[in-house]
């Protein structure tokens, strides 16, 4: 039950808290790849952030706040590199059927689906994922309002995070106004999750509800280092609110949602990562406004979603590699030694 002025997580924990947004999976542990989708058939305000080196993306010009198009009807996360961008025609093709997308005319749509892949070549039977317009399908036939499958799953399937297994990662933050903050995360970075040094998160102290379990407290000891194929990583994830943002607000929480990635891996955002992040505003909930010559409307409001964006990735990249399994040659955390024997 939410309860006013203490830090309350969803009910699910996950960007599905949201209301307005479904989200489904297609995993091939074959392939060791897979795709994630994002779905707001009704429409959803959208901004994008990209700060890695390493970017592959697809139609992220749009979400510009001069350009035409203010809402989307969904985002792909996928597996593949720029081969899993594939994947994004399947979801075009499943939404233009709903009747979901841009009007056109002869009551045709154009659906409009911003894409970001990560590097996961190599881990699988063959170099190259199969990844194609029917991966697409079946995981907008699976997409669920429900909690969803954490860790080897979706675009987190062939994931690593530094030297351990990565996946997919989520956690959402009701804040006091009722505003839903949450954060859906593949991670595959380059950098550690894990403080070398004491064997637990970087931002082990960013945990609610006793969320991160068991495993989260305990210091495992990381494998050895192993020298990058570059460019092999990218975070990527979507940051979703009910409250109603404009496409430069909806920007800006991408931004600040960074933050949150910065904090959890270590190093981030470098010349061999991806790193993107998007925030959709389904806009069920009004921005609390704030008075006073200095301060813009639903500035303060917009300050404490960025807040609990950035905090929300952190979470949600956290329990990515709590909930990932070892697959092939990449090892978990939950099967990792002890730091201390």
């Amino acid at each position: 039950m939410f309860e006013p002025g203490m830090t309350n997580i969803g009910k699910k924990n996950c960007l599905t808290d949201v209301e307005g947004i479904i989200v489904g999976n297609f995993t091939s542990l074959d392939a060791t790849s897979g795709v994630t989708v994002v779905l707001c058939l009704e429409g959803a305000v959208a901004g994008v952030d990209v700060r890695g080196s390493a970017p592959g993306t697809r139609e992220t010009d749009c979400l510009r706040p001069l350009n035409l198009v203010e809402k989307v009807q969904g985002v792909v996360l996928t597996g593949g590199s720029v081969y899993g961008l594939s994947t994004t025609d399947g979801v075009v093709r499943w939404l233009a059927e709903k009747g979901c997308g841009f009007p056109l005319g002869q009551g045709m749509v154009a659906p409009i689906v911003p894409a970001a892949a990560l590097f996961d070549l190599g881990r699988g039977k063959d170099y190259v994922p199969p990844a194609n317009q029917e991966w697409g399908v079946l995981a907008c036939e699976s997409a669920t309002s429900q909690a969803v499958e954490l860790g080897c799953t979706g675009a987190g399937t062939g994931a690593m995070a530094g030297s351990i297994k990565g996946g997919l990662g989520s956690a959402s933050e009701i804040l006091d106004s009722g505003i839903t903050v949450a954060a859906l995360m593949a991670v595959n970075a380059l950098g550690s999750v894990i403080n070398e040094a004491t064997g637990l998160p970087w931002e082990i102290s960013s945990e609610l509800n006793g969320e991160f379990g068991p495993l989260g407290k305990r210091a495992a000891r990381l494998p050895e280092k192993t020298r990058p194929q570059s460019p092999s990583n990218t975070t990527i994830g979507v940051i979703a609110t009910d409250a109603v943002l404009t496409k430069a607000q909806a920007q800006k929480v991408a931004q600040m949602a960074q933050d949150g990635l910065a904090r959890a891996i270590r190093p981030a955002h470098t010349m061999y990562d991806g790193d993107a992040i998007f925030c959709l505003s389904t806009g069920k909930v009004d921005l609390p406004q704030t008075d006073g010559f200095f301060v813009a409307r639903g500035a303060e409001a917009l300050n404490q979603i960025g807040r609990a964006a950035a905090d929300c990735t952190s979470r949600a990249i956290i329990r990515a590699v709590i909930e990932a399994r070892s697959l092939g040659t990449m090892i978990a955390l939950r099967d990792l030694g002890p730091l201390w024997e």
